[in-house]
Formats: C-alpha cells, structure tokens, sequence
C-alpha cells in the first residue's frame, strides 16, 4: 500500500487543494476542491487515480468553488460540516463581496459531518475529522494518523494562523482549537494548510509567534 498526495495551489487567493491518492487501488480523494476543476481531475487522472471523494476543511469562498463542478465531473460525493451549509449557500455573494464577480454555486453536500473523531476511508485512506472552529464556522482538519498528516485547512499555517476577522471568525476560538486539538497530535505532525508551504506542529509550537504571543498572556 502506498498513499501519496499531490498538492496544487490554485484560484484568487493561492489556495492549496490536496489529492490524496493510493497507488494500489487507484483511487483518490479530494480536500478541498479550490478551484479549476480541470486541473484537479487532470492530475488525478495523471497519476492513475479516480477522484471518489470530496472534501472540504469549510466554506469559504476560496476552498469551495470548483466543489459543483468536479462533483459533476467525477460523480464522487462531497462532504463537510454541517454547521458550513451558510456559506456554502452564499458562495456566488462571497465572490461578489471580495472580488466583484458571481462565482458558481457550490455543490449541494451529499453528507454533512457532524462531530469530532469520525472516522472516514476511502479503501487504504483513513482520515479522522478534527473540529477546529475559529477560522470558519464548522472548520475541520484532517488527520491521517497512520502518516502522521494533518490537513489543518486555514486553522494553522507556517508562521501564522487562520484570520478571524470574517463573518463567523473568534480568535479565543481558533486559538483554543490549535491548543486542544492540532498541537496534541505531537511535534513530529506534518501539517498541510490550506495557503502556504507544509510545517510541522513541532516547528509552529516552538516559532510561531501568534501561538508564543498567546502562552505569554496566558502563562
């Protein structure tokens, strides 16, 4: 068995889509189906791998807008969080209040996640959903514990965290979720964000300076 992932960094504002992709079985899932479609199924393809599943970390805009469109392209299901089923519902309105221009719809959601700790597969893949509100409503990170990966969405990033100033954004929160629920999963973590390059949980616990900013008030 061998799981790989491919990572393209696409759409308005750089935003990472991962596939994450078994070589024996040829399948594939999705988190976050950012944008382009296209792009996406073509490199599923390249590598050998069926698109089975869709994901999404939340909705904002940035992470959901080829959600519609590669649903209808692969026929796989999409899931997220039941409490992102606002924002995915404004995704045209999104696009009009950041960039002026109507995005498509996303996707209607063919399951809605509901709590921490569920565990979903795709054959080999076995990912464990993590509630990291904060950022988003409904926000989740992925985390792979056989390869010590977690898809942290926009939670955490190298040297920085999600932004919470938008509409259902709360710092106390998004700092909590990073405390109680990605910091614990042990130094070593790979973590893969929704913008920027990969860390590690180790490397954000000992530099980041929101996170050290934080224990300093908090100690």
């Amino acid at each position: 068995m061998t799981i790989q992932i491919r990572m393209l960094t696409l759409g308005p504002v750089a935003t990472n889509c991962y596939i994450v992709g078994d070589t024996d079985v040829h399948e594939a899932l999705v988190i976050d189906p950012v944008d382009d479609a296209t792009t996406i199924q073509r490199t599923a393809e390249q590598a050998g791998w069926t698109i089975k599943l869709i994901l999404a970390t939340h909705a904002h805009f940035d992470h959901i807008i080829a959600s519609k469109a590669l649903k209808e392209m692969t026929g796989a299901p999409f899931w997220l969080h039941e409490e992102c089923v606002p924002f995915l519902q404004t995704l045209p309105q999104q696009g009009m209040m950041f960039f002026g221009q109507q995005y498509p719809e996303a996707a209607e959601p063919d399951r809605l996640l509901t709590s921490d700790g569920e565990t979903l597969s795709l054959g080999p893949i076995v990912l464990r959903t993590i509630y990291t509100p904060g950022h988003a409503p409904g926000h989740l990170s992925f985390y792979m514990q056989e390869q010590n990966i977690v898809f942290c969405g926009d939670a955490l990033f190298q040297g920085s965290i999600g932004r919470t100033d938008l509409p259902g954004g709360n710092y106390e929160l998004l700092m909590h979720s990073i405390f109680d629920h990605l910091l614990p999963l042990g130094d070593a973590t790979i973590a893969l964000p929704g913008h920027g390059g990969r860390t590690t949980i180790g490397a954000e616990r000992r530099g980041n300076p929101f996170l050290l900013d934080w224990i300093e008030r908090h100690s």
